[in-house]
């Protein structure tokens, strides 16, 4: 019920989500590449979805 009032995230805040999420990858890229690919993924998600608002 309460999904309707939901708003829909606007670029800047996709784009920086996108960012910190590209962080964390680098961070995680030299200790863990399993949650580095991981993240990489969500980063690939939030990029699709900053495609489709252009």
């Amino acid at each position: 019920m309460l999904g309707i009032f939901k708003r829909k995230p606007n670029k800047s805040e996709l784009e920086r989500k996108y960012q910190k999420l590209m962080d964390e990858v680098f961070k995680l890229s030299s200790t863990d590449q399993a949650l580095s690919k991981q993240k990489m993924a969500e980063a690939e998600e939030v990029m699709k979805e900053i495609s489709k608002l252009n």
